[in-house]
């Protein structure tokens, strides 16, 4: 990117600023009662390893691998301690396409699978594995019965604070939290108070301007604006978190 788009760039996140909430330390939350679980969404190969898919980053990216990285600490971390991780899986189906899209983490191809310093989760017994159909992971736990998947995970553990990492901050992460708050507003995922997104642990693409058909998406602007966005619903947003 040219010095004066990283100008424009800085130019407009300067008029939608926002303040990160105190570090999360889960050992106080824990502590005070508030049992946390974490959510992965979407870090899967389609969206996460170099090379995976049409979504898939095209060249290392460091945005994208320092989420992977944080994303992997945590769940280590959730595992030891025994504490429940519920990890949204997109997956799609060749004659189900999901617009604006591009086909992407087809059932079988791979795409979907869990990037591989997070593969140990489909044998951890803290983990809750969920394949999501559509851009928003709380709708596409909706099953035909009335129920939701995520909440009853929620009900079970008796989470009160949720941690959220993954992909796209602005696209999924974002649609996932902004759904979960208004369903916590309503009373439909008791006992949940708190929606936490870790910025580190998260990340989005990067598209330039000049391709045809495709709307620019500036990565880290993008993921200005989905925390940003997600602040204003009701989300607290962190830039650190740890043990203790």
């Amino acid at each position: 990117m040219t010095g004066n788009g990283e100008a424009a760039i800085d130019l407009l996140k300067s008029q939608v600023p926002f303040d990160f909430d105190p570090d999360l330390v889960l050992s106080r939350e824990i502590e005070a009662g508030r049992p946390v679980g974490l959510v992965i969404v979407d870090v899967v190969n389609g969206f996460c390893t170099v090379g995976a898919g049409n979504l898939a980053p095209v060249e290392p990216n460091e945005q994208i691998e320092k989420m992977v990285r944080e994303s992997a600490r945590l769940a280590k971390l959730f595992s030891e301690n025994k504490w429940p991780i519920f990890a949204f899986l997109d997956t799609h189906f060749p004659d189900k396409p999901e617009h604006p899209y591009p086909p992407h983490c087809i059932i079988g191809s791979g795409e979907e699978k869990l990037v591989p310093d997070l593969e140990w989760l489909e044998k951890d017994p803290n983990a809750t594995l969920k394949m999501k159909h559509c851009i928003d992971g709380f709708l596409s736990c909706s099953e035909s019965d009335g129920s939701n998947t995520f909440a009853d995970w929620i009900h079970k553990f008796q989470i009160k604070t949720v941690l959220v990492v993954g992909i796209c901050t602005d696209i999924c992460v974002l649609d996932f939290a902004c759904s979960t708050l208004s369903a916590r507003n309503i009373g439909r995922v008791p006992p949940l108070e708190n929606l936490i997104i870790y910025s580190d642990g998260c990340a989005t693409f990067d598209l330039p301007g000049n391709i045809k058909g495709a709307l620019p998406h500036p990565q880290d602007l993008m993921h200005h604006m989905g925390l940003y966005m997600a602040k204003g619903r009701g989300a607290k947003i962190v830039n650190n978190v740890s043990l203790c």
